[in-house]
């Protein structure tokens, strides 16, 4: 993914490059509003990471601007912690906002869940079984019959569910798993994981003492198997 990082602190843009650097990213900078606006017009940027204290312009303008044409992830870095600048940010067409100073672990879980968020799903919008069919698009799952009956998730068994979808067939570990849904404060909660999975396995397996969609790996993590 490419980030485009916008801030005027020379010690921070320096760091953030090196960091995103080394976990694969590809990083363009900007010092000030219009550097991020005509660096995001040549080269659009997966994510977009903001200040909001900016020499030239306030990044609320940059971030009303960007939203003129285009609907790249933004997140907002700022040391403007009340929650009115958070509410304004947010309101203005920001993705997410993170003040400083900040964690880079969170800041990548927080990366990652916003690029997610954007990302098309046109390719593979509906995943079928032979017990339910999950709807990617309408973040819907279908019981099999005729007719179809919704099975009503609450957003945490939908997330959990969502990423094991779309990584059919692949291990994921439980690290990855708590992280992506929860954040990386909650990487050692396992038990959060079986009580989810649980949950999940009594509204979609026909039998949950004995899954066939949703795999347990013991002590790795969870994997979901596309059977018709």
């Amino acid at each position: 993914m490419r980030i485009l990082v916008v801030d005027d602190d020379t010690q921070i843009v320096r760091a953030m490059r090196i960091n995103l650097r080394a976990h694969g990213y590809e990083v363009d900078t900007a010092a000030d509003g219009a550097g991020a606006l005509a660096s995001a017009s040549r080269c659009p940027p997966d994510v977009v990471l903001l200040d909001l204290g900016l020499p030239d312009m306030d990044g609320m303008a940059v971030i009303e601007r960007l939203r003129g044409w285009s609907t790249m992830p933004i997140i907002v870095l700022s040391a403007r912690h009340s929650a009115a600048e958070k509410v304004r940010a947010l309101d203005a067409g920001a993705d997410d906002y993170v003040t400083k100073p900040f964690g880079m672990d969170e800041l990548l879980a927080r990366m990652r869940a916003a690029a997610r968020r954007a990302a098309p799903v046109a390719e593979a919008p509906m995943v079928r079984t032979a017990a339910f069919t999950v709807d990617l698009n309408a973040k819907k799952v279908l019981r099999a019959g005729q007719p179809a009956t919704e099975i009503r998730l609450t957003p945490t068994e939908w997330h959990i569910l969502e990423i094991l979808v779309r990584n059919s067939g692949l291990l994921i570990s439980q690290r990855q798993l708590l992280r992506e849904v929860w954040g990386p404060a909650y990487q050692s909660e396992t038990n959060y994981l079986r009580v989810y999975l649980a949950q999940l396995r009594r509204k979609l397996e026909p039998d949950p003492a004995r899954p066939r969609y949703l795999i347990t790996e013991a002590g790795m993590g969870y994997r979901f198997e596309k059977r018709e």
